[in-house]
């Protein structure tokens, strides 16, 4: 084998840079080779910590002797470092930085502060982590309020963030809740829970610094049935209702230094458990968020092809979503199953699911019978991991865990909720189902083919004026294409996830004649042909039968159950209403 030949000798202009310094690839790298490569001025050296290591020893302390608020976890795989130390130590003393020396010359360096800064603000969180392990001078920019301010508001959209507090710096804020800013990001989240299913709101606090979800609840306000004055077999049930969360009784909870990762060797935050500390009142009760793994393409089709649960995937073939995950369900039906994977790497993580594992806790167990237990859990589930059979009498430190059940929760897409000129139904709506209360629904108008005016059979008549031709030109591309309801929380008869109603067509080949007189009588109000969704108890023998779908207005829908001589109603919800920690908590609808 041929030699390789040595590497071409540095020009007179060319400092000699070692063998040993990496090839820069990122603006970290740059940064870093500066650091190392040797100048012509004497460099100086960054303050470190007293103690009795080299500075090359002190570069590998891990990162437990750092404080764990002062950093934010990077890309990379759990075996390697987790952490980059980028805060000074609460007496001013320096953490040790990845590089011993600073650059006296750089120039990246030597641009104006304002340029570092619009440089600074393309990089991830993560990315800014790194830069700021570079040196003293691109650690201030990088960890600077301005940028961190920004990752922290766009992952807090019901609150307007004036101050960190109670932290001392946005970058501190960021960090103590990382990997979970997704959580109050996509705001919305329903769950598999039984047959009803859950739907909850997830919010930042500003006045507390926390992260908190609550139930979201609907009660009717007026329940008097009336006769229809058209159809005297008819009856019409009206709809005055209060939409609020669920603040007594939170079911998510995460506070300051509340969330603790276990310290062992190789530990894993993205796998491992979180706990959920919930208030004192609740103190038999007990949670632990489970990060999620999505599904590959392949596993999705199969088992979105399967009937109904559809292989147990989360979201349901109903709602249109990138990301799905297998059910984890309880290990009082699902003895014996395995289960499903977790991420072990940042880039494993799913941001649109996630699981949450509930249980109860006896206390006062007696030291025979915990022993007793104990050998039960490993005779049966083999170690008593989460999910096996074991947890069914698993031995807690002080008790045991009964009633356990995991739940996944998916969020939706903000485009299926938010609605458009001329998709003005998209959003979350509640629905009201008679003796089976109030139910949350996702109305979902999906996107149409651009048409123009010949193809939708527009011409303009003579002598009309633009205000007029303009506004027939809209109501033709409003009323088009296909409006479906999907149920966020069911009942017991058709349950999450299923559909409520479907109007293939609410354009002109699917318009009926309006109802004539009160109550349906609102301006622009029209009629559509639509099927409605039913079942026997516990979805058996489900089928689709006539209906009509009365578009009231953009806020109000009234469904016409033929076969049923029953009329009720939706109404549209605000949900960025209960997003506002320190406004108003209840919304009347009406």
């Amino acid at each position: 084998m041929a030699a390789t030949p040595p590497p071409p000798e540095p020009g007179p202009s060319e400092p000699r840079i070692p063998s040993d310094i990496p090839t820069p690839t990122s603006l970290c790298d740059a940064a870093a080779v500066e650091a190392s490569a040797p100048s012509t001025s004497k460099p100086s050296l960054a303050p470190i910590s007293p103690s009795n290591e080299s500075p090359s020893e002190q570069s590998k302390l891990p990162v437990e002797a750092a404080n764990p608020n002062d950093a934010v976890a990077d890309d990379r795989d759990d075996s390697e470092t987790s952490f980059h130390s980028i805060e000074s130590s609460p007496d001013g003393v320096q953490v040790p930085l990845n590089q011993a020396f600073e650059p006296s010359s750089s120039l990246l360096l030597s641009a104006p502060a304002e340029i570092l800064d619009l440089i600074l603000g393309h990089l991830s969180p993560y990315d800014l982590v790194s830069v700021a392990a570079t040196c003293r001078q691109m650690r201030g920019h990088a960890l600077s309020d301005m940028l961190w301010h920004s990752f922290v508001q766009e992952n807090a959209p019901g609150a307007r963030l004036q101050s960190p507090s109670p932290f001392k710096s946005y970058h501190q804020l960021f960090a103590e809740y990382d990997p979970l800013w997704f959580l109050p990001k996509h705001k919305i989240w329903f769950s598999d829970s039984g047959l009803p299913g859950k739907l909850i709101l997830v919010r930042y606090d500003p006045r507390r610094g926390c992260i908190e979800g609550y139930d979201l609840l609907a009660v009717r306000i007026e329940d008097m049935a009336q006769q229809w004055d058209a159809n005297p077999s008819v009856v019409i049930q009206p709809f005055k209702c209060r939409v609020y969360l669920h603040l007594d009784k939170p079911v998510l909870q995460f506070k300051i230094n509340d969330r603790k990762y276990s310290r062992r060797f190789k530990r894993n935050k993205f796998s491992e458990e979180i706990s959920v500390l919930l208030d004192e009142r609740f103190q038999h009760m007990y949670s632990n968020l489970i990060l999620t793994k999505p599904l590959d393409e392949e596993t999705v089709n199969q088992k979105r092809a399967a009937d109904y649960p559809y292989g147990h995937i989360w979201p349901p073939p109903t709602i249109p979503a990138s990301t799905h995950v297998v059910c984890d369900r309880s290990t009082n039906d699902s003895e014996g199953r395995q289960e499903p994977p977790k991420p072990t790497q940042r880039s494993e993580l799913s941001d649109k699911t996630f699981r949450l594992r509930r249980w109860m806790e006896m206390l006062g167990t007696s030291t025979s019978t915990r022993a007793l237990l104990e050998r039960m859990a490993r005779t049966v589930g083999g170690g008593g991991h989460p999910g096996t059979a074991a947890n069914l009498v698993r031995p807690a430190p002080i008790g045991i865990h009964m009633g356990e059940d995991v739940m996944t929760y998916s969020t939706l897409d903000p485009k299926l909720y938010t609605p458009t000129p001329t998709k003005p139904w998209r959003g979350i709506w509640v629905g009201d189902y008679s003796l089976h209360g109030c139910e949350f629904l996702l109305f979902n108008q999906p996107d149409d083919p651009p048409a123009s005016d010949e193809e939708l059979n527009l011409v303009r008549l003579e002598g009309e004026t633009d205000a007029h031709w303009e506004k027939r030109r809209l109501d033709a591309r409003i009323y088009r294409g296909r409006l479906e309801a999907i149920k966020l929380t069911g009942d017991a008869n058709v349950p999450r996830g299923e559909y409520t109603f479907v109007a293939e067509d609410i354009g002109p080949e699917g318009t009926i004649e309006l109802p004539p007189g009160p109550p349906f009588d609102y301006e622009g109000a029209r009629a559509v042909k639509s099927r409605g969704h039913v079942a026997n108890t516990g979805f058996q023998r489900d089928k689709f039968i006539e209906s009509q779908l009365l578009l009231l207005s953009h806020d109000c829908i009234a469904q016409y159950w033929v076969e049923l001589h029953h009329i009720s109603y939706f109404r549209r919800i605000d949900i960025d209403f209960h997003l506002n920690a320190v406004g108003p908590t209840v919304q009347d609808l009406s």
